[in-house]
């Protein structure tokens, strides 16, 4: 222990009180003046001591603050003697420890839900006594007690500073959110600004995400009341225009907007097919009103996001939360999907449990890895980036035992065997590394880079954001327009010249199947299973790189029932066959891929929606038989030269007879429609 921590430990009390150091008496004592000096006329004075002298008992808070924040604690103020303007006045102050005292005991009060937060007071005796003094006319405050012994662990440097009593944010920052709050940005993005602007580390800002999350409360300025019906009335008139629009709310006991979720008729269509895996962000809030909004997310099959739903919540807890997923499978039809990620939220995570029984529960990998700054940045400094590249290793591995290990050594190489943040992720390991989730089904949502597309998509209508009322229709162009965005890059995706480069019979099959998208995934396997060689066992195949002498991967193959897995389980993962089939089919002269391995989320033509449309008829059929061929014409067409212009002559020539044929009865709302539904 150093000297001046050694000094800290002492205990000083006035000569004059002796009695006690408890707090709950006060001694009437005065000090004598000998030997004591104002502390401002010496800024060296780090350490309070008895017949300290002060202007202002404002003053010797602050000092005190100051010396507190150095050691690791903060204080309050807790007891005084006299009354400023009754006889003498204030004469004496007590400066205590945070966790001074006992937890106070509350009155239960039926009708007023209680919080259930845990005190920090645990009857530290640490304080700071100061006493009134008029000598030669002039009044000042002097230190007449002091104890710095503490029953608790101080705080180091980079912690004592998120203690409430160190938080503040000033004017000119709550300027910067207030300008921030009217761009629609989330308040993880204003952090992220102002720690840019001040030219600090992720984490080092005086205050919370939380504290923004208070202030942004204090500046509502519109009546939320009013704001609720209009909200209503605009629900009800989009689905008097679309009855296809779905939407379902709460009301308190006052009769107030509490909770509203809703969706489109296309997001209901798209949930269908590609509702196997969903993103449920609750992250982002109207900056506005600070309400929590979820956002239900997935992928379709040319590894762009599709919009699912909305809802907007008063309270974030787990009657709020499960009646949110209530609605949303409402919307569905009952369909649950097989996985969906969350942010880290137990409220939330128990809810799934309840509403979803038979759905894999998954955290949002980038969710979490965006806190990692405010949560590690600080307590790892230039280690930062390192630790952070060795924890990619780690969630990307492929076994449970190597991650293990792996995050062992990880924790003690860092020095992180107390760090809170550590611990919680490896108690909830399995719901985020890789290693746990492989044998589930996520449609390439766990990959950091997908957060890119999603987030950009989102930030669309949230920046947007005028009045509660039109936030729906906001939402509903932004859809829109992604809807349309998308198109023009599946158009992209299919006219571009696809390069085969194996030559095999499975690759050039699986190109006239799969979208580019789902394409180049397996063809990345296969390229990579060239590299592999296959040993046959008694029950299976052993799989392993061609350089390596050990291990590898099992594979099981039925050629009767057409079935193949790998202990890998990159197909259930994923969708996309492994590297490790791939070899064992190339091996036992399988020139295609069998169909149950083609996805149908995953090809390029998809089926009618039967639950928001009626009954399919030969019209709607034919259409889509046409869209298929048409697509198979583009995807042909886009291998050569010479098919391009043999086929751009001919449909040239097609579409001009085609234009000059008469329209059927057909109105064009039911055209409209059935286009729709083929979109």
């Amino acid at each position: 222990m150093s000297e001046e921590a050694g000094q800290m430990m002492l205990v000083y009390d006035d000569p004059s009180d002796q009695r006690s150091l408890s707090l709950d008496e006060a001694s009437s004592s005065e000090d004598s003046p000998d030997e004591t000096r104002l502390s401002l006329e010496t800024t060296n004075d780090a350490i309070p001591y008895i017949g300290q002298r002060f202007v202002t008992h404002d003053a010797a808070y602050e000092f005190y603050s100051e010396f507190a924040k150095r050691c690791g604690f903060s204080i309050r103020r807790h007891r005084t003697e006299g009354k400023d303007g009754v006889g003498k006045g204030l004469t004496r102050r007590y400066f205590v420890c945070h966790r001074a005292g006992n937890t106070p005991t509350k009155n239960s009060n039926d009708s007023k839900p209680q919080r259930n937060r845990k005190s920090s007071r645990c009857g530290c005796q640490a304080y700071m006594r100061i006493s009134k003094s008029t000598e030669l006319g002039v009044p000042e405050w002097r230190v007449t007690g002091f104890a710095n012994h503490h029953n608790h662990e101080l705080l180091e440097p980079n912690q004592v500073r998120f203690l409430p009593a160190y938080r503040t944010i000033s004017e000119s920052d709550k300027n910067r959110i207030l300008m921030f709050a009217k761009t629609g940005i989330s308040v993880q993005q204003m952090m992220r600004l102002l720690e840019l602007e001040k030219c600090i580390e992720p984490g080092y800002l005086p205050f919370t995400e939380k504290d923004v999350r208070n202030l942004l409360q204090s500046f509502r300025k519109v009546d939320p009341e009013d704001e609720s019906i209009d909200l209503l009335k605009m629900c009800r008139n989009i689905r008097d225009k679309d009855p296809n629009f779905k939407f379902e709310f709460t009301l308190d006991s006052s009769g107030r907007l509490e909770n509203i979720a809703w969706s489109y008729a296309s997001s209901i269509q798209s949930y269908e097919i590609f509702g196997d895996a969903v993103v449920f962000d609750t992250t982002h809030r109207l900056t506005a009103f600070d309400m929590p909004l979820g956002i239900w997310v997935g992928m379709n099959n040319y590894g762009m996001p599709c919009f699912f739903g909305c809802v907007l919540l008063r309270e974030e807890n787990l009657r709020s939360f499960s009646w949110a997923l209530k609605a949303f499978l409402g919307f569905m039809n009952g369909k649950a999907p097989q996985t969906i990620l969350t942010d880290q939220n137990m409220c939330l995570k128990e809810a799934i449990g309840m509403e979803m029984p038979t759905t894999k529960h998954a955290l949002c990998i980038w969710l979490t890895v965006a806190k990692f700054p405010s949560w590690f940045n600080a307590v790892l400094g230039e280690r930062y980036n390192d630790w952070k590249a060795e924890f990619y290793r780690l969630y990307n591995l492929e076994t449970i035992e190597d991650f293990e290990l792996g995050w062992r050594d990880m924790v003690n190489s860092f020095g992180l065997h107390t760090n809170r943040h550590i611990a919680s992720l490896y108690a909830l390991r399995h719901l985020w590394a890789l290693p746990y989730l492989r044998s589930h089904f996520f449609a390439g949502l766990t990959t950091p880079g997908q957060s890119k597309s999603i987030n950009a998509f989102i930030q669309r209508f949230l920046s947007a954001q005028t009045r509660l009322a039109q936030f729906v229709e906001q939402v509903a162009v932004a859809v829109d327009f992604k809807d349309q965005a998308g198109e023009q890059q599946t158009m992209q995706q299919n006219i571009q010249n696809i390069s085969l480069k194996t030559g095999a019979p499975m690759e050039s099959h699986a190109a006239s199947v799969l979208t580019p998208f789902a394409f180049s995934k397996l063809q990345e396997q296969l390229v990579m299973a060239a590299h592999y060689a296959s040993y046959q066992m008694e029950d299976c195949f052993l799989v392993r790189h061609h350089t390596k002498l050990e291990g590898g991967r099992k594979v099981y193959w039925v050629p009767r029932e057409g079935i193949i897995s790998c202990s890998c389980h990159q197909f259930e993962f994923s969708g996309i066959l492994c590297r490790h089939a791939l070899r064992v089919l190339s091996t036992g002269n399988c020139f295609q891929i069998p169909e149950r391995y083609l996805p149908l989320r995953w090809r390029r033509s998809m089926p009618l929606n039967r639950h928001l449309h009626a009954p399919r008829n030969d019209h709607a059929e034919r259409m889509q038989l046409l869209q298929s061929m048409v697509s198979s014409l583009v995807t042909e067409s886009a291998k050569s030269k010479e098919r391009l212009d043999l086929a751009t002559e001919h449909v040239s020539v097609l579409l001009s007879r085609i234009r000059e044929q008469p329209v059927t009865s057909l109105s064009m709302r039911e055209l409209s429609s059935t286009n729709r539904t083929l979109a």
